[in-house]
């Protein structure tokens, strides 16, 4: 008599391709890591923003003393040179005008 041997290949497919679909949604939040994400600029109305008096124009600022302190050229600033946005230290997961300023501003170390 001829023994019969279950076909776990089929099965094991078909339980693969469950788990595979049902884990799918998560791939790309797990395999995107590093990986930035867009982000929005941050209004000048943003209550951390209010508290310490930033605008999107570092001219239209009356608590600014340094003429030349920019976000851009500011400590907590991790933009790009030359960009019109970047992320700030201060303003997690938002974006701050290059030529912004607010009290938080310290001078660039060299």
């Amino acid at each position: 008599m001829a023994h019969h041997v279950p076909d776990n290949s089929r099965r094991r497919f078909i339980k693969l391709t469950a788990v595979g679909l049902a884990a799918a949604p998560f791939a790309n939040a797990l395999l995107s890591g590093g990986t930035a994400r867009a982000a929005d600029l941050i209004s000048e109305t943003d209550p951390t923003a209010s508290s310490l008096a930033y605008v999107a124009d570092a001219a239209k600022s009356d608590k600014r003393k340094d003429a030349t302190a920019l976000c851009s050229n500011c400590g907590l600033y991790t933009g790009k040179a030359g960009d019109a946005s970047g992320p700030c230290a201060i303003f997690q997961g938002k974006l701050v005008a290059a030529n912004g300023w607010c009290t938080a501003w310290t001078k660039k170390a060299a």
